[in-house]
């Protein structure tokens, strides 16, 4: 699966898992909620796996960028919020910085052969 990919479920999975506990705990949905809820944190911590990467922190790193984009993208496809030009330039930074730090160019890591 293509780091993107992993990323994007990744994403869609931690925002609708964290979403079921907000709701929950702030909205008075039923704690049945949080069964669903917890799959989907499941589901994000494994597709993080799959992102291409040597080092965890990498990718964890990388991953803040794309999180706080679909953060936006949730925020106004399912709570019904548009996101304002602060948050459309903070998110477009974000996304740039994620992208300087998985597409560096960067030599072979010590102790690797390859």
């Amino acid at each position: 699966m293509p780091s993107a990919l992993a990323y994007l479920g990744a994403a869609i999975a931690e925002i609708a898992g964290c979403f079921a506990f907000w709701s929950v705990l702030r909205s008075d949905a039923s704690p049945w909620w949080l069964l669903p809820g917890l799959a989907c944190l499941l589901a994000f911590a494994a597709l993080l796996t799959l992102v291409d990467s040597l080092a965890a922190g990498r990718a964890f790193a990388a991953y803040g960028g794309v999180y706080i984009a679909a953060s936006l993208a949730w925020m106004l496809i399912v709570e019904g919020v548009r996101p304002d030009r602060y948050d459309l330039f903070g998110a477009a930074l974000c996304l740039v910085g994620a992208a300087i730090i998985l597409l560096a160019p960067r030599g072979t890591p010590p102790g690797v052969v390859g």
